[in-house]
């Protein structure tokens, strides 16, 4: 799993599961800990090549911490297998940016 910031968004590769997630959050702190750390937070899943519960938790937990720091957070190219487990957890609405 690699995260790198592209423009004004963290761009995900490899997988997101039980095994991987420790080491997203210790790159996403680093993200996070930008002194020009934007507004609008973006994360694009597009790289993303698997997912399990753990993931769903991470998003979660993700609009969390920008909720505590006064930032929107936007997920982009969720892999369809993340969106069906959150909508199986009841949790989709958390993870998906409404449509406006």
């Amino acid at each position: 799993m690699s995260a790198a910031p592209s423009q004004e968004a963290l761009a995900l590769t490899g997988e997101l599961t039980f095994a991987t997630i420790p080491g997203v959050l210790a790159q996403s702190a680093e993200y996070e800990a930008r002194t020009d750390l934007p507004d609008r937070l973006v994360i694009d899943f597009v790289g993303v090549s698997g997912v399990d519960s753990a993931a769903v938790a991470l998003l979660i937990e993700w609009r969390r911490q920008a909720l505590l720091r006064g930032k929107t957070i936007v997920f982009t190219n969720l892999p369809a297998n993340l969106v069906a487990l959150a909508r199986l957890y009841g949790v989709a609405d958390l993870i998906q940016t409404p449509v406006v």
